[in-house]
Protein backbone atom coordinates (compact mmCIF):
# COMPACT_ATOMS: atom_id res chain seq x y z
CA UNK A 1 0.00 0.00 0.00
CA UNK A 2 2.80 2.37 0.91
CA UNK A 3 4.51 1.61 -2.42
CA UNK A 4 1.32 2.33 -4.33
CA UNK A 5 0.83 5.63 -2.45
CA UNK A 6 4.42 6.62 -3.19
CA UNK A 7 3.96 5.93 -6.92
CA UNK A 8 0.71 7.91 -6.96
CA UNK A 9 2.40 10.76 -5.10
CA UNK A 10 5.25 10.83 -7.61
CA UNK A 11 2.80 10.88 -10.53
CA UNK A 12 0.93 13.78 -9.02
CA UNK A 13 4.16 15.69 -8.53
CA UNK A 14 5.12 15.13 -12.18
CA UNK A 15 1.65 16.22 -13.37
CA UNK A 16 1.80 19.35 -11.22
CA UNK A 17 5.33 20.12 -12.36
CA UNK A 18 4.56 19.73 -16.05
CA UNK A 19 1.21 21.46 -15.66
CA UNK A 20 2.92 24.44 -14.02
CA UNK A 21 5.50 24.55 -16.80
CA UNK A 22 2.77 24.41 -19.48
CA UNK A 23 0.88 27.29 -17.84
CA UNK A 24 4.09 29.30 -17.58
CA UNK A 25 4.92 28.70 -21.25
CA UNK A 26 1.37 29.67 -22.25
CA UNK A 27 1.63 32.89 -20.24
CA UNK A 28 4.99 33.72 -21.79
CA UNK A 29 3.68 33.04 -25.31
CA UNK A 30 0.59 35.15 -24.62
CA UNK A 31 2.78 37.98 -23.38
CA UNK A 32 5.06 37.71 -26.42
CA UNK A 33 2.15 37.68 -28.87
CA UNK A 34 0.60 40.68 -27.13
CA UNK A 35 3.95 42.48 -27.04
CA UNK A 36 4.56 41.84 -30.74
CA UNK A 37 0.98 42.90 -31.61
CA UNK A 38 1.45 46.05 -29.55
CA UNK A 39 4.61 47.16 -31.31
CA UNK A 40 3.49 46.03 -34.76
CA UNK A 41 0.22 47.98 -34.55
CA UNK A 42 0.19 50.69 -37.15
CA UNK A 43 -2.19 52.99 -39.03
CA UNK A 44 -2.55 55.17 -42.11
CA UNK A 45 -0.26 57.82 -40.67
CA UNK A 46 2.69 55.38 -40.79
CA UNK A 47 1.93 54.42 -44.38
CA UNK A 48 1.38 57.93 -45.73
CA UNK A 49 3.38 58.64 -48.86
CA UNK A 50 3.22 61.98 -50.62
CA UNK A 51 0.38 64.45 -51.00
CA UNK A 52 -3.15 63.28 -51.90
CA UNK A 53 -3.96 63.43 -55.62
CA UNK A 54 -7.47 64.73 -54.92
CA UNK A 55 -7.32 66.26 -51.43
CA UNK A 56 -10.01 67.13 -48.93
CA UNK A 57 -9.79 68.29 -45.31
CA UNK A 58 -10.41 65.82 -42.49
CA UNK A 59 -9.80 65.45 -38.77
CA UNK A 60 -7.38 62.63 -37.92
CA UNK A 61 -5.57 61.32 -34.83
CA UNK A 62 -2.42 59.30 -35.42
CA UNK A 63 -1.86 58.57 -31.71
CA UNK A 64 -3.96 58.04 -28.61
CA UNK A 65 -4.45 61.00 -26.31
CA UNK A 66 -6.68 63.94 -25.52
CA UNK A 67 -8.13 66.48 -27.96
CA UNK A 68 -4.62 67.81 -28.56
CA UNK A 69 -3.83 64.77 -30.76
CA UNK A 70 -6.45 65.83 -33.32
CA UNK A 71 -5.18 67.51 -36.46
CA UNK A 72 -6.82 68.90 -39.60
CA UNK A 73 -5.01 67.51 -42.62
CA UNK A 74 -5.40 66.80 -46.32
CA UNK A 75 -6.51 63.25 -47.13
CA UNK A 76 -7.65 61.59 -50.33
CA UNK A 77 -11.22 62.48 -51.28
CA UNK A 78 -13.29 59.28 -51.44
CA UNK A 79 -14.80 57.98 -54.67
CA UNK A 80 -18.20 56.25 -54.48
CA UNK A 81 -18.49 52.61 -55.53
CA UNK A 82 -21.48 51.35 -57.52
CA UNK A 83 -23.62 51.10 -54.34
CA UNK A 84 -22.41 54.22 -52.58
CA UNK A 85 -23.34 57.88 -52.28
CA UNK A 86 -20.77 60.69 -52.07
CA UNK A 87 -21.94 63.33 -49.61
CA UNK A 88 -20.52 66.82 -49.25
CA UNK A 89 -20.65 67.29 -45.47
CA UNK A 90 -22.07 70.58 -44.16
CA UNK A 91 -22.21 69.67 -40.47
CA UNK A 92 -21.19 66.87 -38.12
CA UNK A 93 -21.70 66.29 -34.42
CA UNK A 94 -19.72 64.79 -31.57
CA UNK A 95 -20.65 61.91 -29.28
CA UNK A 96 -19.06 60.42 -26.14
CA UNK A 97 -17.97 57.62 -28.47
CA UNK A 98 -15.45 60.06 -29.97
CA UNK A 99 -13.64 60.16 -26.62
CA UNK A 100 -12.17 56.77 -27.49
CA UNK A 101 -9.32 58.85 -28.95
CA UNK A 102 -7.86 58.43 -25.44
CA UNK A 103 -7.60 54.69 -26.10
CA UNK A 104 -9.38 53.11 -23.09
CA UNK A 105 -7.39 49.98 -22.20
CA UNK A 106 -10.54 47.91 -21.96
CA UNK A 107 -11.23 48.23 -25.69
CA UNK A 108 -7.74 48.69 -27.14
CA UNK A 109 -7.78 45.15 -28.56
CA UNK A 110 -10.55 46.45 -30.83
CA UNK A 111 -9.23 49.96 -31.45
CA UNK A 112 -5.55 49.04 -31.84
CA UNK A 113 -3.07 48.22 -29.10
CA UNK A 114 -0.37 50.87 -29.51
CA UNK A 115 -1.99 53.14 -32.07
CA UNK A 116 -5.56 53.59 -33.30
CA UNK A 117 -6.26 51.44 -36.35
CA UNK A 118 -8.81 53.97 -37.62
CA UNK A 119 -7.32 57.46 -37.59
CA UNK A 120 -10.51 59.24 -38.63
CA UNK A 121 -13.04 60.72 -36.21
CA UNK A 122 -16.77 61.36 -36.07
CA UNK A 123 -19.90 59.45 -37.12
CA UNK A 124 -22.85 61.86 -37.37
CA UNK A 125 -23.13 63.99 -40.50
CA UNK A 126 -25.57 65.97 -42.65
CA UNK A 127 -24.91 67.25 -46.12
CA UNK A 128 -25.71 67.26 -49.83
CA UNK A 129 -25.37 64.32 -52.21
CA UNK A 130 -22.69 65.17 -54.78
CA UNK A 131 -22.54 61.89 -56.72
CA UNK A 132 -24.09 58.42 -56.68
CA UNK A 133 -22.93 55.00 -57.85
CA UNK A 134 -24.53 53.40 -60.90
CA UNK A 135 -26.65 51.02 -58.81
CA UNK A 136 -28.08 53.72 -56.53
CA UNK A 137 -31.72 54.62 -57.12
CA UNK A 138 -32.75 55.93 -53.68
CA UNK A 139 -30.79 59.18 -53.91
CA UNK A 140 -29.70 61.67 -56.56
CA UNK A 141 -27.22 64.56 -56.68
CA UNK A 142 -28.57 67.56 -54.80
CA UNK A 143 -30.51 65.55 -52.20
CA UNK A 144 -30.05 66.78 -48.63
CA UNK A 145 -29.31 63.81 -46.37
CA UNK A 146 -28.14 62.88 -42.88
CA UNK A 147 -26.78 59.70 -41.35
CA UNK A 148 -23.87 57.92 -39.75
CA UNK A 149 -20.47 57.05 -41.19
CA UNK A 150 -17.04 56.66 -39.59
CA UNK A 151 -14.81 59.60 -40.46
CA UNK A 152 -17.68 62.09 -40.68
CA UNK A 153 -15.51 64.99 -39.48
CA UNK A 154 -14.38 65.74 -43.02
CA UNK A 155 -15.44 67.60 -46.14
CA UNK A 156 -16.80 64.42 -47.79
CA UNK A 157 -17.95 60.94 -46.85
CA UNK A 158 -18.90 57.93 -48.97
CA UNK A 159 -21.81 55.89 -47.58
CA UNK A 160 -23.70 52.80 -48.70
CA UNK A 161 -27.08 53.90 -50.03
CA UNK A 162 -28.78 51.00 -48.24
CA UNK A 163 -27.26 51.66 -44.81
CA UNK A 164 -27.42 54.55 -42.35
CA UNK A 165 -28.47 57.45 -44.57
CA UNK A 166 -31.85 59.15 -45.01
CA UNK A 167 -33.35 62.29 -46.51
CA UNK A 168 -33.09 65.34 -44.27
CA UNK A 169 -36.41 66.90 -43.26
CA UNK A 170 -36.84 70.26 -44.99
CA UNK A 171 -37.74 71.95 -41.70
CA UNK A 172 -34.40 71.01 -40.11
CA UNK A 173 -31.05 72.73 -40.65
CA UNK A 174 -27.95 70.73 -41.50
CA UNK A 175 -26.68 71.40 -37.97
CA UNK A 176 -29.87 70.03 -36.42
CA UNK A 177 -29.94 66.96 -38.66
CA UNK A 178 -26.26 66.23 -37.99
CA UNK A 179 -26.93 66.09 -34.26
CA UNK A 180 -29.43 63.24 -34.62
CA UNK A 181 -28.01 59.87 -35.79
CA UNK A 182 -26.08 58.25 -32.92
CA UNK A 183 -27.79 60.00 -30.00
CA UNK A 184 -31.38 59.80 -31.22
CA UNK A 185 -31.10 56.22 -32.47
CA UNK A 186 -29.59 55.27 -29.11
CA UNK A 187 -32.62 56.81 -27.39
CA UNK A 188 -35.16 55.31 -29.80
CA UNK A 189 -33.82 51.76 -29.66
CA UNK A 190 -33.34 51.90 -25.89
CA UNK A 191 -36.88 53.07 -25.20
CA UNK A 192 -38.73 51.14 -27.91
CA UNK A 193 -36.75 47.89 -28.29
CA UNK A 194 -35.24 47.39 -24.83
CA UNK A 195 -37.64 49.35 -22.65
CA UNK A 196 -40.80 48.12 -24.42
CA UNK A 197 -42.28 51.58 -23.93
CA UNK A 198 -46.09 51.86 -24.05
CA UNK A 199 -48.60 54.73 -23.96
CA UNK A 200 -49.65 55.77 -20.47
CA UNK A 201 -46.49 54.55 -18.75
CA UNK A 202 -44.48 56.60 -16.26
CA UNK A 203 -40.97 57.04 -17.63
CA UNK A 204 -37.93 58.55 -15.89
CA UNK A 205 -34.92 59.80 -17.90
CA UNK A 206 -31.81 60.15 -15.76
CA UNK A 207 -29.48 62.51 -17.63
CA UNK A 208 -32.28 64.30 -19.47
CA UNK A 209 -30.24 67.33 -20.54
CA UNK A 210 -27.47 65.58 -22.48
CA UNK A 211 -27.21 64.59 -26.12
CA UNK A 212 -29.07 61.30 -25.78
CA UNK A 213 -31.23 62.50 -22.91
CA UNK A 214 -32.83 65.41 -24.79
CA UNK A 215 -33.86 63.02 -27.55
CA UNK A 216 -35.05 60.42 -25.03
CA UNK A 217 -37.43 62.90 -23.38
CA UNK A 218 -39.01 63.85 -26.72
CA UNK A 219 -39.18 60.30 -28.08
CA UNK A 220 -40.76 59.05 -24.84
CA UNK A 221 -43.38 61.82 -25.11
CA UNK A 222 -44.11 60.82 -28.72
CA UNK A 223 -45.14 57.39 -27.38
CA UNK A 224 -47.76 59.04 -25.15
CA UNK A 225 -46.02 58.53 -21.81
CA UNK A 226 -45.67 60.67 -18.68
CA UNK A 227 -42.02 61.72 -18.57
CA UNK A 228 -39.88 62.81 -15.63
CA UNK A 229 -36.49 64.26 -16.46
CA UNK A 230 -33.54 64.35 -14.04
CA UNK A 231 -30.96 67.09 -14.59
CA UNK A 232 -29.08 69.92 -12.87
CA UNK A 233 -30.57 73.25 -11.79
CA UNK A 234 -29.43 75.19 -14.86
CA UNK A 235 -31.13 72.73 -17.21
CA UNK A 236 -34.56 72.45 -15.56
CA UNK A 237 -36.33 74.91 -17.85
CA UNK A 238 -34.74 73.49 -20.98
CA UNK A 239 -35.87 69.96 -20.10
CA UNK A 240 -39.39 71.26 -19.42
CA UNK A 241 -39.36 73.08 -22.76
CA UNK A 242 -38.77 69.86 -24.72
CA UNK A 243 -41.79 68.16 -23.18
CA UNK A 244 -40.92 66.68 -19.77
CA UNK A 245 -44.03 66.55 -17.56
CA UNK A 246 -41.92 66.67 -14.39
CA UNK A 247 -38.31 67.61 -13.68
CA UNK A 248 -36.09 66.66 -10.74
CA UNK A 249 -33.04 68.70 -9.79
CA UNK A 250 -30.51 66.07 -8.79
CA UNK A 251 -28.49 68.65 -6.85
CA UNK A 252 -31.43 69.07 -4.47
CA UNK A 253 -33.36 65.81 -4.60
CA UNK A 254 -32.50 62.12 -4.97
CA UNK A 255 -35.08 60.56 -7.31
CA UNK A 256 -34.54 57.14 -5.72
CA UNK A 257 -35.75 58.44 -2.35
CA UNK A 258 -39.20 59.63 -3.45
CA UNK A 259 -42.50 57.74 -3.27
CA UNK A 260 -42.93 57.86 -7.06
CA UNK A 261 -42.71 54.57 -8.97
CA UNK A 262 -41.88 54.16 -12.65
CA UNK A 263 -42.62 51.61 -15.36
CA UNK A 264 -39.42 52.47 -17.20
CA UNK A 265 -36.15 54.10 -16.14
CA UNK A 266 -33.88 55.21 -18.97
CA UNK A 267 -30.57 55.70 -17.18
CA UNK A 268 -27.75 57.57 -18.91
CA UNK A 269 -25.79 58.30 -15.74
CA UNK A 270 -25.62 55.11 -13.68
CA UNK A 271 -24.98 56.97 -10.43
CA UNK A 272 -27.29 54.82 -8.30
CA UNK A 273 -27.06 51.25 -7.12
CA UNK A 274 -29.11 48.32 -8.32
CA UNK A 275 -31.18 48.27 -5.14
CA UNK A 276 -31.88 52.03 -5.24
CA UNK A 277 -33.21 51.87 -8.77
CA UNK A 278 -35.07 48.63 -8.16
CA UNK A 279 -36.97 50.26 -5.29
CA UNK A 280 -38.59 52.87 -7.54
CA UNK A 281 -39.45 50.47 -10.36
CA UNK A 282 -42.90 48.94 -10.57
CA UNK A 283 -42.96 45.13 -10.10
CA UNK A 284 -42.51 44.42 -13.81
CA UNK A 285 -40.61 47.62 -14.59
CA UNK A 286 -37.52 47.89 -16.80
CA UNK A 287 -34.33 49.89 -16.29
CA UNK A 288 -32.47 50.48 -19.55
CA UNK A 289 -28.83 51.34 -18.87
CA UNK A 290 -27.62 53.34 -21.85
CA UNK A 291 -24.46 55.05 -20.61
CA UNK A 292 -22.14 52.16 -21.58
CA UNK A 293 -22.21 51.05 -25.19
CA UNK A 294 -25.41 52.91 -25.94
CA UNK A 295 -24.03 56.33 -25.32
CA UNK A 296 -20.31 55.78 -25.57
CA UNK A 297 -17.13 55.59 -23.51
CA UNK A 298 -15.81 58.18 -21.11
CA UNK A 299 -13.59 58.51 -18.04
CA UNK A 300 -14.60 56.01 -15.38
CA UNK A 301 -16.25 53.69 -17.88
CA UNK A 302 -14.58 50.56 -16.45
CA UNK A 303 -16.03 51.12 -12.98
CA UNK A 304 -19.35 52.11 -14.47
CA UNK A 305 -19.40 48.95 -16.58
CA UNK A 306 -18.86 46.76 -13.51
CA UNK A 307 -21.71 48.52 -11.70
CA UNK A 308 -24.11 48.02 -14.60
CA UNK A 309 -23.01 44.40 -14.98
CA UNK A 310 -23.84 43.88 -11.32
CA UNK A 311 -27.30 45.37 -11.90
CA UNK A 312 -27.84 43.21 -14.99
CA UNK A 313 -26.98 40.02 -13.11
CA UNK A 314 -28.97 41.13 -10.06
CA UNK A 315 -32.10 41.49 -12.18
CA UNK A 316 -32.04 37.75 -12.92
CA UNK A 317 -33.39 37.16 -9.44
CA UNK A 318 -36.16 39.79 -9.31
CA UNK A 319 -39.23 40.64 -11.38
CA UNK A 320 -37.76 43.91 -12.68
CA UNK A 321 -35.29 43.87 -15.56
CA UNK A 322 -32.03 45.80 -15.96
CA UNK A 323 -30.85 45.86 -19.57
CA UNK A 324 -27.86 47.31 -21.42
CA UNK A 325 -27.32 47.38 -25.19
CA UNK A 326 -25.40 48.75 -28.15
CA UNK A 327 -27.27 50.93 -30.62
CA UNK A 328 -27.39 50.01 -34.30
CA UNK A 329 -27.39 52.70 -36.97
CA UNK A 330 -29.84 51.86 -39.78
CA UNK A 331 -31.88 53.60 -42.44
CA UNK A 332 -35.29 52.49 -41.11
CA UNK A 333 -34.80 54.14 -37.72
CA UNK A 334 -33.26 57.26 -39.27
CA UNK A 335 -36.43 57.58 -41.36
CA UNK A 336 -38.58 57.27 -38.22
CA UNK A 337 -36.54 60.03 -36.58
CA UNK A 338 -36.85 62.18 -39.70
CA UNK A 339 -40.64 61.79 -39.52
CA UNK A 340 -40.63 62.84 -35.85
CA UNK A 341 -38.68 65.98 -36.74
CA UNK A 342 -40.86 66.69 -39.77
CA UNK A 343 -43.98 66.42 -37.60
CA UNK A 344 -42.57 68.71 -34.91
CA UNK A 345 -42.44 65.94 -32.28
CA UNK A 346 -38.65 66.06 -31.94
CA UNK A 347 -36.38 69.09 -32.23
CA UNK A 348 -32.63 68.67 -31.64
CA UNK A 349 -31.11 70.73 -28.83
CA UNK A 350 -27.74 72.22 -29.83
CA UNK A 351 -25.52 73.68 -27.13
CA UNK A 352 -22.50 74.94 -29.06
CA UNK A 353 -21.27 75.00 -32.65
CA UNK A 354 -17.61 74.95 -33.70
CA UNK A 355 -15.81 75.14 -37.06
CA UNK A 356 -13.96 72.07 -38.33
CA UNK A 357 -10.54 73.45 -37.44
CA UNK A 358 -11.78 73.95 -33.86
CA UNK A 359 -12.77 70.31 -33.36
CA UNK A 360 -10.25 69.85 -30.50
CA UNK A 361 -11.99 72.68 -28.60
CA UNK A 362 -15.38 71.10 -29.31
CA UNK A 363 -14.21 67.75 -27.93
CA UNK A 364 -12.73 69.42 -24.85
CA UNK A 365 -16.11 70.96 -24.14
CA UNK A 366 -17.92 67.67 -24.65
CA UNK A 367 -15.45 66.00 -22.31
CA UNK A 368 -16.46 68.31 -19.44
CA UNK A 369 -19.77 66.45 -19.29
CA UNK A 370 -21.76 69.68 -19.06
CA UNK A 371 -22.99 70.03 -22.65
CA UNK A 372 -26.75 70.68 -22.95
CA UNK A 373 -27.92 68.65 -25.90
CA UNK A 374 -25.44 68.29 -28.74
CA UNK A 375 -22.10 69.79 -29.75
CA UNK A 376 -21.96 70.39 -33.51
CA UNK A 377 -19.09 71.01 -35.95
CA UNK A 378 -19.73 72.94 -39.15
CA UNK A 379 -17.74 72.02 -42.27
CA UNK A 380 -17.06 74.83 -44.73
Amino acid sequence: MEGTSLVTHMKLKRILRWGTRAILVALILTFLVGFIAYWRSTNDCDRKTGAPANPMKAIVHCEYGGPEVLTLVDVEKPVPTDNQVLVKVHAASLNPLDLTIRGPLLIRPILGMRKPKDTRLGVDYAGTVEAVGKNVTEFKPGDEVFGGKNGALAEYVCVLASRAVALKPANMTFEQAASVPVAAITALQGLRDKGKIKPGQKVLVNGASGGVGTFAVQIAKSFGTEVTGVCSTRNLEMVRSIGADHVIDYTKEDFTKTDQRYDLIYDLVGNHSFSERQRILNPNGICVMAGIGGAGWHDGSAGRLLGELNAYVGSWFVSQKFITYIANLNEADLTILADLMRDGKMTPVIDRTYKLNKTPDALRYLETGHARGKVVVTVE
